[in-house]
């Protein structure tokens, strides 16, 4: 659908007095006029950068709100409002030179008259902000050389490192992957040594009860108590692992899944940000060539509408940029902490089960001092042949 408005439209703009003031309202957007009150810095600014204005364009709009500033503080004025006083006093005809120096002039408290951009940002989403982010995608990973010798141009943040943290997020998955499946490893091997303790304890027990000989059953029932006791020890070793185990695993399948995630959305923002802000230098370049020219440009001398909401859509993705820029630097630092301090807490805990656990066992089988066992084989099997002795070492 075209913007284009017949020439007999352009001057159908009604005016609307307040305060002796007047608004030219665009008929695409009937704004809602109001007034901020804003302290200047330390620097007698209050940080906005004006555009439009006399000769070329019949209003002056605020391009940028700078952070930090008193008016970003303030939070009232935004890109794309269009400025219609300063002080009570009307700013119609004025070049943007000259309402910059009529703020400027004005010391300590400034009061800006403004009618808000009531423009819908999805307006602005167009089919040409679309192809620009898939070119920023596709500039992403190229070096510079590469970009100039294709014709492309690479923007500021190309090769933003938060974006390339996500290779060194992969490299850690890996590394976790290969921790959980050795302990993994490490546990089904314990449960068999277990079972195996198990079985040679119920079996020198059962030996333990049937063996007549004081001595020997002793032994047996001993040695069957040590193997329980190893039982024992490998149960507890695999308690103490599954911790450690379910820590990893919520490291690896939570924790960078996440920070991934947000650092997939950061991109995609960024992207949209970075097509706005070629979008809004090609406009200028365009206004550019038509002034050079001295020529005018529809859209200006009509309140450049288009620019002011391109305008507003780039500050809205900005803003949404530098949150989520926030919000990953924040999930980066706390991965990273809990990467290595968390990972050596976990291993120096696994590390410390194995060394209790074969502690145990070597000082379980040292106390278990049984050896040699005698048994008289002739009484154990019932028969009377009195020298028939052997000793079990």
């Amino acid at each position: 659908m075209s913007n284009w408005v017949p020439p007999t439209a352009r001057n159908n703009r009604q005016p609307v007095f307040n305060q002796g003031m007047e608004y030219e309202l665009d008929p695409r957007n009937v704004g809602i006029p109001g007034s901020v009150q804003l302290t200047k810095d330390a620097k007698n600014l209050i940080g906005i950068s004006i555009g439009g204005g006399a000769p070329l364009c019949p209003c002056l709009y605020v391009v940028q709100v700078f952070d930090n500033t008193p008016a970003a503080k303030d939070g009232t004025l935004s890109s794309g409002d269009e400025i219609v006083g300063v002080n009570n006093i009307s700013v119609k005809g004025k070049t943007k030179v000259e309402v910059a120096k009529a703020i400027q002039a004005i010391k300590a408290e400034v009061t800006i008259n403004y009618v808000k951009l009531q423009a819908d940002p999805k307006q602005g989403k167009t089919l040409d902000i679309v192809l620009k982010k898939v070119k920023h995608r596709i500039v992403e990973n190229m070096s510079s050389s590469t970009a100039d010798s294709l014709g492309l141009s690479r923007a500021i943040l190309c090769n933003d490192t938060l974006v390339k943290r996500l290779e060194e997020l992969q490299q850690n998955s890996i590394v976790y992957i290969g921790l959980i499946e050795k302990a993994r490893a490490m546990m089904k091997s314990t449960a068999k040594l277990i079972a195996a303790h198990k079985a040679f304890g119920e079996a020198f027990a059962a030996i333990g009860v049937k063996e007549p000989q004081a001595n020997a059953s002793l032994a047996f029932t001993r040695f069957g108590e040590a193997h329980r006791n190893l039982e024992r020890f490998g149960t507890q070793l695999l308690r103490s692992v599954a911790p450690v185990i379910t820590d990893l695993m919520t490291y690896l399948n939570k924790a960078i899944p996440d920070t991934r995630l947000t650092i997939k959305k950061y991109a995609d923002v960024k992207f949209e940000y970075l097509a706005y802000c070629l979008k809004v230098k090609e406009m200028d370049d365009e206004e550019y060539g038509y002034a050079a020219m001295h020529e005018s440009l529809y859209r200006v001398e009509t309140g450049n509408y288009e620019y002011r909401l391109v305008l507003r859509c780039r500050h809205e993705a900005r803003v949404r940029f530098a949150k989520l820029r926030q919000d990953v630097m924040v999930k980066l630092e706390l991965l990273d902490h809990k990467h290595v301090q968390d990972l050596c807490s976990q291993l120096r805990r696994f590390v410390a089960s194995l060394t209790e656990y074969h502690q145990s066992c070597i000082t379980e089988m040292e106390e278990t001092d049984i050896f040699p066992i005698e048994i008289d084989l002739n009484r154990a099997l019932g028969k009377s042949s009195p020298n028939t002795e052997i000793e079990a070492q």
